[in-house]
């Protein structure tokens, strides 16, 4: 990875598993900003990591625990105060290149930042749909911040925000398939992650929740701006609520059985 003279230096950091389909895109993307990239794999069985070494990355392996744990232990492998965590299945985008290039040679205002994510979607860009901008904190000092959370982790910080121009590329899904797969198993996790925080209360929010999310997706977040992809979002979204309450309805009733 290629040194940068600037006043800040910047340590990309990226968990992976089975990434080689967008590994290099998304390290390319930094080449131009990134003092260093690291690369922490749980244990890919394709090219990741010769990929991430192809391209200069770090590579550290550690077995899986949750996300919040593993962003934080890349942060740790980390050289330099500042932090950029970036997924696998994004990249920056040229203006968001030139915003970092020019934050670098400046004195920080912030300890943290965030900036827009644009999500490509079946082949396209989806600009509505409560999908964007999205707002996402990556840039931070890390001495001021950290990660927790199991399945959508958080970055847990005081203080004000700053604001980077240009969007995070997020290339998620490429085909349906991918997407009920994603749902599958997000629904999973969100299930016990409610069941372990001590809610047991499923019926009506799976009856009453499912159809609000589609109307809050398709209508009032202007899906249908996005076409029949805005159509799917909404649907899935919906479908997304369905599922997790009634798992979350499974483990109670399992709970119940086990006690009586």
């Amino acid at each position: 990875m290629e040194r940068h003279d600037s006043m800040n230096r910047i340590s990309f950091c990226l968990i992976t598993r089975n990434e080689e389909r967008n590994l290099a895109r998304a390290l390319r993307s930094i080449a131009s900003v990134a003092d260093e990239a690291i690369v922490v794999d749980c244990g890919s069985t394709d090219r990741t990591t010769e990929i991430a070494r192809e391209h200069g990355a770090k590579v550290v392996y550690r077995a899986w625990t949750n996300f919040g744990d593993q962003r934080n232990f890349a942060v740790a492998q980390s050289s330099h105060e500042w932090i950029y965590t970036l997924d696998a299945d994004e990249a920056l985008s040229d203006e968001l290149r030139i915003s970092l290039r020019e934050w670098k040679q400046k004195e920080p205002e912030f300890a943290v930042y965030e900036g827009p994510r644009l999500t490509q979607y079946l082949g396209g860009w989806i600009r509505h749909s409560g999908w964007y901008p999205n707002m996402q904190r990556r840039l931070y000092q890390k001495s001021a911040a950290h990660y927790e959370g199991i399945v959508h982790e958080t970055l847990v910080f005081d203080g004000e925000l700053g604001r980077l121009r240009g969007d995070l590329l997020h290339y998620t899904i490429e085909t349906f398939a991918d997407h009920e797969a994603k749902v599958e198993s997000y629904c999973t996790l969100a299930a016990q992650k409610m069941f372990d925080a001590g809610k047991r209360s499923w019926r009506a929010a799976k009856w009453f929740a499912t159809p609000w999310t589609f109307l809050q997706s398709f209508v009032f977040r202007a899906g249908f701006l996005d076409g029949y992809r805005g159509a799917l979002i909404a649907h899935m979204a919906a479908r997304s609520v369905r599922l997790k309450f009634r798992r979350l309805g499974a483990l109670v009733q399992q709970t119940k059985r086990n006690s009586n």
